[in-house]
């Protein structure tokens, strides 16, 4: 068969679907707390907008340059300790809420370092294991050496502290050690040496122990600690079947806190109900299958995995944001890709896939 002289169209569609829904939803969450905020109900939508512009040209430009240029050990190189750099010099910047998440340009953005870090430690797992493919069973050789960079990058990450980042990194980097060729036994040592670090996490930092407490039972503090998870639930529940209407819900009237990022699943489910929630459900769904697709037909190693891990990350991301807004995880703070408000999630993920539709013209 000849190879594509274009990209995944289905693909491409997807993506662009997504990012439609991920502005009209934006707008509807917002536009009252924004209206309250600035007197006009379109700042957080026009920044999104911008940001969605700006990622879809990026998504344009990246899906015209061969991805073979990033296999490269200068860029990677390069990307790996930039990355790192921008993760640390972050702790220099203000912090809030006793956080270090975040550069702040003024008023008008704000730039997030650890939104780099899932992609580039993609990009380095795939230049690093595409030759290490017979050579898995090298403890020290290549097990060591793939995992030392990411590892570096989540406890920064975890130093911010970001947990729910540093998991979706964490479970990236397994996904990809596993389509290498990593036998299950150093899957089953490396989560075993985890778990003290994650026990301590969760259940010696004085405020992840409270979330964690709510999480099990969030009505035994429904105004202070649970309030998030049953405003949440309370939105999910009251959109029924067919929900109550684009613009028309309830809890995004200072109910729900952060509707427009990390709670942004719930005001679907209440505006569009059962009916909408699938809708945005199958369109994760299509990209997965097109990305999977992808990575399954490329016969290029690097191309494979730049492709599993692109598509990974995204659908990790996916599950974790629209499990907390059920209450099946409990709240972490990860925004819905494509769909949460913030510009350097949008703009990062649309980057990312543009290089993931340049390995589509590859495939057969």
């Amino acid at each position: 068969m000849a190879k594509r002289v274009g990209v995944d169209k289905w693909l491409f569609g997807t993506v662009l679907l997504l990012v439609l829904f991920g502005l009209v939803t934006v707008f509807s969450a917002s536009a009252v707390m924004a209206k309250d905020q600035y007197g006009s109900p379109y700042p957080y939508m026009l920044k999104q907008a911008f940001w969605a512009g700006m990622g879809l040209l990026a998504l344009v430009a990246l899906m015209k340059i061969d991805y073979r240029r990033y296999n490269n050990r200068k860029v990677v190189i390069g990307a790996v300790g930039v990355t790192i750099q921008l993760l640390v010099a972050v702790f220099a910047a203000p912090g809030s809420h006793h956080t270090h998440r975040w550069f702040r340009f003024g008023g008008l953005s704000t730039f997030q370092p650890s939104e780099l870090a899932t992609p580039v430690m993609i990009l380095f797992l795939a230049y690093f294991l595409q030759t290490r493919l017979h050579q898995m069973d090298d403890y020290k050789g290549t097990i060591l050496k793939a995992v030392a960079p990411p590892l570096l990058m989540i406890a920064l990450i975890l130093k911010e502290p970001d947990l729910g980042t540093a998991l979706v990194c964490a479970g990236v980097m397994l996904f990809m050690l596993y389509l290498a060729g990593m036998q299950m036994r150093y899957i089953w040592i490396g989560g075993l040496a985890a778990v003290p670090v994650l026990g301590y996490m969760l259940f010696f930092v004085p405020w992840r122990l409270a979330r964690m407490k709510v999480f099990l039972d969030p009505e035994a503090d429904p105004r202070g600690a649970g309030f998030h998870i049953l405003q949440s639930l309370i939105a999910v529940g009251t959109g029924g079947i067919r929900g109550l209407g684009l613009m028309e819900g309830r809890q995004k009237l200072f109910y729900l806190p952060e509707p427009h990022t990390d709670f942004i699943f719930a005001n679907v489910c209440e505006e569009l109900g059962l009916i909408g929630a699938i809708g945005l459900i199958a369109l994760f769904v299509a990209l997965a299958y097109r990305g999977m697709r992808a990575a399954y037909l490329s016969t290029d190693p690097f191309a494979r995995f730049m492709a599993f891990g692109i598509t990974s990350a995204i659908i990790i991301q996916a599950f974790f944001n629209m499990s907390v807004a059920v209450a099946l995880v409990p709240t972490k703070g990860i925004t819905l890709p494509f769909i949460s408000y913030g510009g350097t999630s949008l703009f990062v993920t649309l980057a990312c896939m543009g290089v993931l539709l340049n390995i589509t013209r590859e495939i057969d």
